[in-house]
């Protein structure tokens, strides 16, 4: 199992050595508020153990994890009346806090949070079934 590090603020701050408004936690996981949110409610879910990227996870961090995001999505939904909930994780190079984390929060048709399309649709398009072989042929092995 990993254990938490005391050079990583992520560890940190999920074993509440750093200050943080702390929305939910269990043995594994904890909730507490983004320090520069997107909107107000903006949730970070962090292991209490140290892993970087997705793929670090063991099962049960991942369960907790997730559970973790459903709780806070519906509570999310009953204090602020959202249009929607956003949840985001990033990895390797984008993971801006080098500790596992995932973002959750409430989306507002007018708060100008945008996803980036293609710029050409047709050929993302055209790549569908390769891109599809390869990560078939990477998920399973072969």
């Amino acid at each position: 199992m990993n254990e938490h590090r005391i050079d990583c603020l992520g560890c940190r701050l999920a074993n509440k050595i750093e200050d943080t408004q702390i929305v939910y936690e269990d043995e594994l996981v904890t909730c507490f508020l983004d320090i520069a949110p997107l909107n107000e409610g903006h949730v970070l879910i962090l292991p209490k153990q140290h892993y970087h990227d997705l793929d670090e996870l063991d099962d049960l961090t991942i369960s907790a994890v997730m559970k973790a995001s459903q709780l806070i999505a519906k509570g999310l939904k009953s204090i602020f009346n959202p249009d929607g909930i956003t949840v985001i994780q990033n990895n390797g190079a984008f993971n801006d806090l080098n500790h596992y984390h995932m973002h959750i929060f409430p989306r507002y048709q007018s708060d100008g949070f945008a996803w980036v399309e293609p710029i050409d649709l047709t050929l993302a398009k055209d790549r569908l079934s390769v891109t599809r072989d390869k990560l078939r042929s990477g998920i399973m092995g072969t």
